[in-house]
């Protein structure tokens, strides 16, 4: 080995370790916290809030990202959240709002009071304003409002102006337009310069003088293209503009099929009036997948599922589905009493008949939980409606026989009765071609009429296949057997 080289000494064997974070002042070691509070630092806060230590509430929670903050309020009991509340009011994040369980949200307004709720809603950009503003009880609104000033208060009162579910209510006001006649280097100096701008944007749009929105230029765009070049030259003209009243559910197809991040929003005259980007159609993404899961369960909406409302509150609101369910459990009751005569000759018929009924009812689940995702996502049309019926009765009658063959051993097995085996094998293919049909056409017939198929067509859907399982089992019983 020569004098200038170095003896080198073995390298140490790596080892698997968990990334080391902060939540909140405190070290996190688990890989399960990063993306949430670590039980221990929420004690913590409690312990420090009830002690009436503020100092040290305040000095665990500075550092908090606002979202981890509503976390936080969540997890708290009123009076520690109220308490927190107070320790924080001087640097209250207005961004916490609407990250905020809505009950969560009305008890923190208390804790603010009017003055300091609407100072923190004047802070927000105007969509989230309109949103956390939509959530408000009439009466409360109006005194938040009152507080606010005149801009902030008539940004809010427009937005509120249009549909829940609308584009209008969804859209940012604040955003980026730019004459058409511009240049790239005009566009980039008055993006350093003006003091008005969104805090966050993503696109600039280009507009005629009548304020019409001729296309988007990404800023990716914008800071590639040479400075002499004209703003019109450089815009995506493919990028729809929005009406104002589109469903939400529209504009978050319009943005998964085209992959935009921001897109214009225009009055009926056709006007730029606003934007909505993909971090909002991202939450509208999720509200409506999560609200039609919980219909699909009969769980009435999001704020159903909120673990902050009360017992009663939560009870009646799912009191309704219940009572239909009881009113279709009747009616599967009454094709059982057509057969009366025939369980009492033949106790085997009152144990196996659940089987044929439910099996029907989970693959029925199944093709429903299909069916009803790819009419909100569009795959499911009338040009291929008919196909995937009867791809869905193919797919029925495939796990009809598998499943009467698996049945029907087993069945045997247990009574030594192979014409009962047939009758249960015979009924399961029935019910499981019906339970593909009926989770089929249930939706399409539903949304059809305009009805929501997550909201009804589980009803429909259990009906069908109880029904069609007791009355194929007992009727091909009564009749092969007795």
């Amino acid at each position: 080995m020569s004098e200038t080289q170095e003896t080198q000494e073995p390298k140490p064997e790596p080892v698997a370790r968990t990334v080391v974070h902060r939540r909140g002042g405190i070290e996190v070691d688990s890989a399960d916290e990063r993306f949430g509070l670590a039980a221990d630092f929420v004690a913590d806060v409690a312990a420090a809030l009830r002690s009436d230590d503020r100092a040290r509430a305040r000095d665990l929670v500075n550092e908090l990202h606002y979202a981890d903050m509503a976390d936080l309020l969540e997890r708290l009991d009123a009076e520690d959240r109220r308490l927190l509340v107070e320790a924080i009011r001087e640097d209250f994040n207005a961004d916490v709002l609407p990250e905020l369980a809505q009950e969560v949200r009305d008890e923190v307004m208390d804790a603010l009071g009017f003055e300091d709720f609407a100072a923190a809603l004047s802070e927000l950009e105007s969509d989230d304003a309109v949103y956390v503003a939509g959530k408000l009880d009439a009466e409360e609104r109006a005194l938040v409002l009152a507080r606010m000033p005149q801009a902030s208060r008539m940004s809010i009162e427009q937005g509120l102006a249009h549909g829940e579910t609308s584009a209008g209510r969804l859209m940012q006001r604040e955003l980026v337009a730019v004459p058409n006649y511009w240049t790239v280097g005009e566009t980039i100096d008055y993006l350093r310069s003006a003091q008005n701008l969104p805090e966050r944007f993503f696109a600039v749009f280009v507009v005629d003088p009548r304020h019409r929105p001729q296309g988007v230029a990404e800023l990716a765009t914008v800071l590639r293209s040479r400075r002499p070049v004209r703003m019109r030259d450089i815009i995506d003209p493919e990028v729809e503009n929005i009406p104002v009243d589109m469903d939400r559910e529209d504009v978050a197809f319009l943005f998964r099929q085209r992959n935009i991040a921001a897109a214009p929003v225009v009055d009926r005259s056709g006007r730029l009036v606003g934007q909505i980007t993909i971090d909002d159609v991202v939450d509208v993404i999720d509200e409506e997948a999560s609200e039609d899961i919980l219909k699909m369960a009969g769980v009435r909406g999001a704020e159903d599922t909120n673990l902050y409302r009360t017992i009663m509150a939560t009870a009646q609101s799912r009191l309704w589905w219940l009572v239909i369910n009881l009113a279709t459990a009747f009616l599967a009751s009454s094709v059982i009493g057509l057969f009366e005569h025939s369980i009492e000759k033949l106790a085997a018929l009152a144990v196996l008949m659940p089987i044929c009924a439910s099996m029907g009812g989970n693959a029925g689940t199944q093709t429903l939980a299909t069916v009803v995702r790819s009419l909100a996502t569009r795959e499911l049309n009338p040009s291929n409606v008919w196909r995937v019926g009867w791809r869905e009765a193919a797919v029925g009658l495939i796990n009809g026989i598998l499943f009467a063959a698996l049945t029907g051993l087993i069945a045997y097995a247990w009574f030594h009765d192979p014409l009962l085996s047939l009758v249960i094998g015979s009924a399961m293919i029935v019910n499981m071609i019906a339970a593909g049909i009926a989770g089929m056409m249930i939706p399409v017939v539903l949304a059809k009429m305009g009805a929501d198929p997550a909201d009804s067509a589980v009803v429909f859907l259990t009906t069908v296949t109880d029904v069609v399982g007791f009355f194929s089992f007992l009727g091909l019983a009564t009749w092969m057997l007795l």
